[in-house]
């Protein structure tokens, strides 16, 4: 560590115990013109057997208890690289250099896990619902919705999901070690649109890290750090993706994808459903889209698409009442070209050329035939042309012209006898 830098951390421990209580909201406006005290506390941080480490800890966590959020969110861009410190310690077992980053981690977790009262606190989380406007959706855009019994029943019910009361920690364990940083990792997504693009940067770095670490991966990535494992839980991948998210949509792209291709990469080998959930969901919406903020200055935001309050569904919409529609009319076209057809006793008789001769059939039933100068009359005699037949009738149409002589013939027969018998019993009777 530079002797500057280390005149610098000094100069900021001294000033602060020396400030009235009045002066304090003063003070932490003014923290932000101090360009080289970050990165100097970057370097004491990074340097686990630095003398400064121990008075830095105690500063930051005087700024967290003092209640001033300025003081809070200076010391909350700090976190991940607190997290890596901590981590990287336990992973090497050497405990003893990390006491106390532990402390203030451990001070942090027990401050925000309790109310002004010191009361425990219980966060509530709603659950989104089609029915209700968001930021991502509008409910007219979507369409009529059924209105059925059990939608009836929920309408206007929101889901209402509750976490804690947690427990205070005194200490770490590999029991509630990721309890309390998975904790941690969401009061800093909390605070992400006033973090500073250094603390964004040490975010995505510091989660690439846990995740490769001693992985065939960490030879892609050329990290020559540690390269012992790091237990990592699915909730504590969960708040990683929220904050490189947030860092992806503004400025830090670069940095951003690597870390979430880590993370996927560690949560596809530990099988962890919902850090890859949350993880494909955010690389989806990124493909093909451009980032809203490219540059690293300038309103933080993420990049969401509003939807517009006029309904976007058509009045042609494809709809489950259309479908029906289009089928009964498709059944009427069928029963209007069957009753067009000629029945007898509910058997459809075709209508059979005995002659062989091929016509077309006009509205008034009149025949049209050819004529010689490819012409056509509507009448049955031929005008100067000769009709043309078939030369080869399919079987098919031969039966069933068979059929229709055999019928005519007995129906013939049949008045025949019927006439006769008549005229027999008119001459008897004279």
């Amino acid at each position: 560590m530079l002797a500057m830098d280390q005149g610098v951390v000094e100069e900021w421990l001294s000033e602060y115990k020396t400030l009235p209580d009045s002066a304090v909201s003063a003070y932490a406006a003014s923290l932000k013109d101090k360009g080289a005290l970050v990165p100097a506390l970057y370097k004491v941080i990074r340097e686990n057997y630095s003398e400064l480490l121990e008075p830095v800890c105690h500063q930051l966590f005087e700024f967290y208890r003092s209640g001033e959020p300025q003081l809070q969110r200076f010391t909350l861009q700090f976190l991940p690289e607190l997290l890596w410190s901590l981590l990287s310690v336990s992973a090497a077992r050497d405990p003893h250099t990390s006491g106390c980053i532990e402390a203030l981690l451990l001070g942090i977790y027990n401050l925000e896990i309790v109310d002004k009262d010191g009361q425990s606190k219980v966060l509530s989380f709603t659950v989104p619902s089609l029915s209700k406007p968001s930021v991502y959706h509008e409910p007219s855009a979507i369409g009529s919705m059924a209105l059925t019994e059990g939608a009836l029943a929920n309408h206007g019910l929101s889901r209402v999901l509750y976490s804690g009361p947690l427990l205070q920690r005194e200490n770490f364990t590999a029991q509630n070690r990721f309890e309390v940083l998975t904790f941690l990792l969401l009061c800093y997504n909390a605070a992400l649109s006033y973090m500073s693009s250094t603390s964004l940067q040490s975010l995505c770095q510091i989660s690439s890290r846990v995740c490769i670490c001693g992985y065939p991966r960490q030879q892609i990535r050329r990290y020559k750090g540690i390269s012992t494992r790091m237990t990592v839980t699915s909730e504590f991948l969960v708040q990683l993706l929220t904050g490189i998210h947030y860092a992806w949509c503004n400025g830090e792209a670069e940095l951003g994808s690597k870390a979430l291709d880590d993370v996927l990469y560690r949560a596809q080998l530990e099988l962890f459903p919902e850090a890859l959930l949350v993880g494909n969901a955010i690389k989806s919406t990124q493909q093909g889209a451009a980032l809203k903020s490219n540059t690293k200055e300038g309103a933080r935001s993420i990049q969401v698409e509003i939807t517009p309050t006029a309904s976007r569904i058509s009045r042609n919409a494809v709809t489950s009442l259309s479908i029906r529609g289009h089928r009964w009319k498709r059944h009427e076209s069928q029963e209007v070209s069957v009753d067009s057809e000629t029945t007898l006793g509910g058997v459809v008789i075709p209508d059979i050329s005995v002659t062989g001769v091929s016509s077309e059939r006009m509205p008034n039933g009149d025949s049209l035939r050819p004529r010689s100068d490819g012409r056509t009359h509507p009448d049955g005699e031929t005008l100067g042309g000769t009709s043309e037949v078939s030369p080869e009738p399919r079987s098919h149409e031969s039966s069933l012209r068979g059929q229709e002589v055999r019928r005519q013939k007995s129906v013939r027969r049949m008045m025949e006898n019927e006439s006769s018998g008549s005229a027999s019993i008119g001459r008897s009777q004279h």
